[in-house]
């Protein structure tokens, strides 16, 4: 199967009855972003301290409670984690850190910016690690852009649970392609000269910079310098749609989500998107504000993305399993459907087959 990413790496820490916990790394750097964090002892240390950036959908215990280990693993550390969400997430975070007594807080230190995202602005909160979490206004912004760097961009909009839910949606950066064809149609030759044609693109500073390259003029080859990289690029490129990843939990199924999903997501190559009662449940997935089978069937066949990965199913379905959810899907022409085991996290240690050396003692 083709993968559709360059630059990026989703993995879904999670099997289909846990919570959701979406880890996207992006490959060039080593780092990763982190969506959604309820249940996550399972994870390691060096997970943790990839993460960039927390984006939070709302604030129930089972997308949110994991933030305690984030902060667990990262807060003697000298840098700064992003966290996102929807209005309310600074004030949840603070109360996280009160939580805690920070007597010991060293000067090396690290920061948690927390972003609350508005309808039409965002709202950041810098938290200072080496002054023990002691809150700071970080200025408000505004712009559809939360993160980005020259790799990714991240993107939300505001759905409805009874409560604000913000989906995500990231979109690979611009990659450096070359058209073989319309490089043929300019005579530009390849050689060395490419590498610098490269390192510009990715710096970021082609606009105005002038490049030396190769051309073919009949039978001679000329050696010509074009005084605007940019413009060169753009005449030999391949355009080439940028990748993108959708991340869509407990939003209820209805015109109004549609429609903002469909601007946010219409077309995405890979959604991870809830799906949390069969068929036969859609009047609990309509009190509870949820999707069952029957209303994601509706999602796909509006946003077509290229692959599908349904999860979050209701755990009243854990003794039948989760072979019924993909049953009852269908798909539009091509989409491709994931699946995931029913559990990914262990089960809880027994009572009974923990060693006890008291017994030893008094049996």
């Amino acid at each position: 199967m083709p993968k559709p990413f360059r630059y990026l790496e989703p993995t879904f820490f999670a099997g289909l009855f846990d919570d959701p916990l979406l880890l996207v790394r992006i490959r060039p750097t080593g780092r990763a972003l982190l969506f959604d964090c309820g249940k996550v002892h399972h994870l390691a240390k060096r997970v943790f301290t990839a993460i960039d950036a927390v984006f939070i959908s709302h604030a129930h215990m089972d997308h949110f409670m994991g933030m305690d280990s984030v902060i667990r693993h990262s807060h003697a550390s000298p840098r700064t984690v992003q966290v996102f969400g929807p209005p309310g997430i600074s004030t949840r975070m603070a109360h996280k850190f009160a939580c805690y007594d920070w007597n010991l807080a060293d000067s090396y230190w690290g920061n948690f910016r927390v972003t609350e995202v508005g309808e039409k602005e965002q709202e950041s909160t810098l938290y200072l690690g080496p002054q023990a979490f002691v809150a700071q206004p970080d200025g408000v912004r505004r712009g559809a852009e939360l993160f980005a760097n020259r790799f990714l961009k991240v993107t939300a909009v505001r759905c409805e649970h009874r409560i604000p839910v913000l989906a995500y949606n990231v979109t690979e950066g611009e990659a450096f392609v070359l058209d073989e064809r319309l490089m043929a149609q300019e005579g530009v030759l390849k050689g060395d000269w490419l590498r610098e044609l490269e390192r510009l693109f990715h710096d970021g500073t082609m606009e105005g910079a002038a490049v030396s390259y190769s051309k073919q003029v009949g039978e001679r080859v000329e050696e010509c310098r074009a005084p605007d990289a940019a413009g060169l690029y753009r005449r030999i490129k391949r355009d080439e749609a940028p990748a993108s990843i959708g991340y869509v939990t407990d939003v209820g199924y209805s015109a109004e989500n549609l429609e903002s999903l469909a601007g946010l997501l219409g077309g995405v190559d890979l959604l991870v998107c809830e799906c949390a009662f069969l068929a036969a449940d859609r009047e609990k997935a309509r009190i509870s504000r949820h999707l069952c089978t029957t209303e994601l069937n509706l999602v796909l066949d509006r946003l077509r993305p290229r692959f599908v990965l349904p999860m979050h199913l209701s755990k009243s379905y854990q003794a039948a399993g989760g072979g019924a959810l993909y049953h009852e899907l269908e798909l539009p022409e091509g989409t491709t459907l994931l699946r995931i085991p029913d559990r990914l996290t262990p089960r809880p240690i027994m009572e009974s087959e923990v060693p006890n050396p008291l017994k030893k003692v008094t049996g």
